[in-house]
């Protein structure tokens, strides 16, 4: 079966791997580059869109979690990380600086497949259901503390000023604003997001609250939003309106 449309650009320096990958995903119907480099990487992006990249972390020019951090303020192409780390905290740290996914090497192909697809399906998925507005106000635009936060078209702004979200950052603050002055457990909010990650655990939660309260809470005299309660999870302080 044929993937029309999806590209993919595969990031890895070593040869034997990048044409294993390369190959696999091409036999598999897909459209797909390769780039030994950061900067093969970004030449390519240059000529071409990509709608995925399979990113190696360890590259001989730059450390790929610094280069998804990048990639993520820049954009919502969907990145999956595949490394020889199988540290759990190089896992939480990849998926903080914006990756939508992690695996490890030696990577088992139809595993990684699966993990591509489900990946494009998802973000087809947020596509198909966004329509895009042109101003902060809406009639679905939920308010808080300054706040113009809007589900279905995906969109936080703040007066003008449009603050973007990874997936899971925004299913996380989606999450809250349902349940708005609640304590909130981990666990909960863990089953909200657990589908993007490969093995969730609370840390993952508190990486992303810490995300969502750098983007919301770090200039001076913005509210608290997000409240720790120690020993049991988290409360969004605000009340919301529609």
């Amino acid at each position: 079966m044929g993937h029309v449309g999806q590209r993919i650009l595969v990031v890895e320096d070593d040869p034997v791997t990048q044409l294993r990958h390369s190959g696999y995903f091409q036999q598999a119907g897909y459209e797909v580059e390769v780039a030994s480099t950061a900067a093969e990487m970004r030449q390519q992006m240059r000529l071409q869109s990509f709608d995925l990249i399979l990113l190696d972390v360890n590259l001989p020019d730059e450390d790929g979690m610094m280069l998804t951090r990048q990639l993520r303020s820049e954009s919502d192409i969907g990145i999956i990380l595949v490394t020889g780390r199988c540290d759990s905290v190089d896992k939480i740290v990849g998926l903080e600086m914006g990756a939508d996914d992690y695996v490890t090497k030696p990577v088992e192909m139809r595993e990684l497949l699966v993990r591509v697809k489900n990946l494009f399906w998802r973000i087809g998925l947020a596509a198909t259901a966004s329509e895009p507005m042109p101003t902060p106000a809406g009639a679905d635009a939920l308010s808080f503390a300054g706040w113009s936060f809007q589900p279905a078209s995906r969109q936080l702004w703040r007066g003008d000023h449009q603050v973007k979200l990874t997936r899971a950052e925004f299913e996380l603050l989606a999450a809250f604003v349902q349940h708005p002055q609640q304590v909130l457990a981990r666990e909960r909010l863990l089953a909200l997001i657990s589908h993007r990650v490969d093995a969730p655990n609370d840390r993952t939660v508190d990486v992303l609250v810490r995300r969502l309260r750098a983007k919301m809470e770090k200039p001076e005299g913005y509210p608290t939003l997000f409240v720790t309660v120690h020993g049991e999870g988290y409360l969004f302080g605000s009340a919301v309106t529609s």
